[in-house]
């Protein structure tokens, strides 16, 4: 993009949009997850729990989504970007996972996983072309330069670089999966979860139980991972995709990647690790990457075509200043229907929301 679209005097403004704290609060969560996944890890194998955890997760979100009964429904042409991101996101990322996790320790493995953001903005402008600016593509930078200080062990041999190596392959099946799922986002997020969780945990389960020959863990364990999967993977799912629909992959991503810092506190005393010199500069470097995004702002005069969709939206602003047909009455708050969307042309700082994904030639 031209230096004219970045507004350089007012980076250091921090705007709470709504998908900013939907992302900060999957980010806590799905943070949250990584070390009580570690312990129960402790008698599970990898499969089985990857399938405990995302059944977990669709099945409450499923009993979530029958008592909302929201009208909202999955377009037919959004299927097969579902099915990719699921096979990607839900079946490969969370064997490889905890695979990884095995042999490395969970401060590390969290903070490993801040490369995830990193993969998604990566794959956002390379592959998706969402606009990505200086500012963002220096924070990109940094938060590999932390990953790369972090999997470094001092031992160059494929064992040592084996754990590393299955986290960082699983975050990039997780950014391949956060660009197809905002192909999606103006669906209800929480069938969307649900679906995903019901998919993966299935596969994963099915292939833990005839493949590896993993065992039912105890009743506890499975109601902990079911709940460990509901909070981490499902509802945390249900922000992220709130996040991706008002951010853009990109953004979204770089405030997700808050997750792995998290995660990375709680494994200390949790686990009973200690924070190496390595960790700290990782995590420092990882830290001024994420403020690079935070403070990210982009503004310049742009384009809207005509366009017709359905999707949750109020009447506060200029994009949904719509009439409704019949002489139905203006709802106050959020409501869902198809509606049309007339040519404007005009300047305000935005996201690569649904609204504005245009070109920045």
């Amino acid at each position: 993009m031209s230096p004219g679209h970045q507004h350089p005097r007012r980076h250091s403004h921090l705007h709470l949009h709504p998908g900013i704290l939907a992302g900060l609060a999957a980010a806590g969560l799905f943070g949250a997850s990584t070390p009580f996944a570690k312990l129960l890890l402790n008698g599970t194998g990898p499969w089985m729990l990857a399938g405990l955890l995302y059944l977990g997760s669709g099945l409450g979100l499923t009993l979530l989504a029958l008592i909302r009964r929201s009208p909202e429904t999955l377009a037919k042409a959004d299927i097969p970007w579902l099915g990719a991101a699921i096979g990607f996101g839900g079946v490969l990322a969370p064997l490889l996972l905890m695979t990884g996790l095995r042999s490395t320790d969970g401060a590390s493995a969290s903070l490993l996983l801040t490369t995830e953001g990193l993969f998604t903005s990566a794959l956002a402008w390379a592959a998706f072309r969402e606009n990505i600016g200086p500012r963002i593509a220096l924070g990109m930078g940094v938060i590999t330069l932390g990953a790369l200080t972090l999997a470094w062990t001092g031992e160059p041999s494929l064992s040592a670089l084996g754990p590393p190596a299955a986290i960082l392959a699983a975050c990039l099946c997780w950014g391949i999966d956060n660009n197809l799922t905002r192909k999606v986002s103006l669906s209800d997020p929480v069938k969307i979860a649900a679906a995903k969780g019901l998919v993966a945990g299935s596969v994963n389960l099915s292939l833990a139980i005839s493949l590896a020959g993993d065992p039912l863990p105890a009743a506890g364990t499975l109601g902990l991972a079911a709940l460990v999967g509901f909070l981490g993977y499902g509802v945390s799912l249900v922000l992220y995709v709130l996040s991706l629909r008002g951010l853009g992959s990109a953004r979204a991503g770089a405030y997700f990647s808050t997750a792995p810092l998290l995660g990375a506190l709680i494994s200390l005393p949790l686990l009973g690790e200690q924070a190496s010199f390595r960790l700290i500069i990782a995590a420092l470097l990882m830290g001024w990457g994420l403020w690079l995004h935070l403070t990210e702002r982009h503004e310049h005069s742009h384009d809207h075509p005509v366009t017709d969709h359905a999707h949750p939206h109020d009447h506060s602003d200029p994009h949904h200043a719509h009439d409704h047909h019949h002489g139905d009455e203006t709802p106050d708050g959020p409501h869902s229907h198809s509606h049309h969307h007339a040519p404007l042309n005009h300047s305000h700082a935005h996201f690569p929301d649904a609204h504005h994904r245009h070109d920045h030639t």
